[in-house]
């Protein structure tokens, strides 16, 4: 027997951070939409714990128990007095170290299919919680659709949404360490006073309408400049899918995925193509969203 949960990417339409907390992390306001590219974790018992990943960029997801899934499994089964002995594939599709959540979509599908798998009947609620341990993302890789994060991102409420959105992604060349994003942050606020995060209402409104274009003139990452600071190259992605006709043009959370938003499908497809010719990204990808989070297949 086994069992199979496919879990969406995220992009962050808003991620407005705070000041450093004693504890090291940022207080965010993080509003999340998740977005149709998947990985699909299943769980098959098994004589030991032991990942395996197949994919794009597979031979970059660590294998260990430093693994996201790995780290789920051991959590569930050490709360329910279980011996975590699965085997975890996780066939991947959202892109690594791409700041689009693919560590913690694998975590929280990971820990839907160990909750299948062994029937421990945990709530809703006893889910959520062990996801926040994992880490600030995963809560939204489980729950899906669009939501708003506050405290580290963790804490979600959920979000009205009015339509599709559509959107492509870019693929850097290189990949991003989100907590030297989140150093880079700080070094470039030193000296001045950072605002407490708060959702933007006219994002909200936009998001709740459907509307595109009002969504375009909100969408804001705080994480931006640093990422720039850290990633000069991504400069040259976001002017050309902004010359292609993107309505907005952001990097994906930490980075170093650029996101472009678009009037619809159609478009879509003219500023990926233009993307990829553009000599500025590795891969580019499509995508609509909000979708549902992670699912039992």
């Amino acid at each position: 027997m086994s069992v199979t949960v496919r879990v969406p990417a995220k992009v962050n339409v808003q991620l407005a951070v705070g000041a450093a907390r004693p504890d090291g992390f940022h207080d965010l306001a993080n509003v999340f939409l998740a977005v149709g590219l998947y990985d699909e974790v299943t769980v098959t018992p098994a004589d030991e714990l032991r990942v395996t990943c197949a994919g794009p960029d597979a031979a970059q997801v660590p294998l260990d128990r430093t693994n996201l899934a790995a780290r789920a499994a051991l959590a569930l089964a050490a709360r329910r007095g279980i011996e975590p002995n699965v085997h975890l594939h996780i066939d991947k599709d959202i892109p690594v170290a791409g700041g689009m959540a693919g560590g913690s979509a694998d975590g929280a599908g990971a820990l839907l299919a160990c909750d299948r798998l062994w029937g421990t009947g945990a709530s809703r609620a006893e889910l959520l919680a062990i996801c926040a341990e994992l880490g600030s993302d995963v809560p939204f890789s489980l729950v899906g659709g669009a939501a708003l994060g506050v405290g580290r991102g963790e804490l979600l409420t959920g979000l009205d949404v009015g339509g599709t959105f559509h959107w492509v992604f870019a693929m850097a060349e290189r990949g991003l360490s989100t907590p030297a994003v989140f150093r880079e942050f700080d070094r470039l606020a030193e000296g001045r006073r950072i605002p407490e995060p708060v959702a933007s209402q006219d994002l909200l409104d936009a998001l709740a309408k459907g509307d595109a274009d009002a969504l375009a003139a909100a969408v804001t990452n705080d994480l931006q400049p640093p990422a720039l600071s850290l990633f000069p190259e991504l400069a040259a992605t976001l002017a050309a899918g902004r010359a292609a006709g993107a309505l907005a043009c952001l990097v994906s959370g930490s980075g170093p995925t650029t996101a472009f938003l678009t009037r619809d499908a159609a478009t879509a497809e003219k500023v990926a193509g233009a993307l990829s010719a553009s000599g500025t990204c590795r891969t580019v990808r499509t995508a609509a969203g909000p979708v549902a989070g992670a699912t039992v297949l």
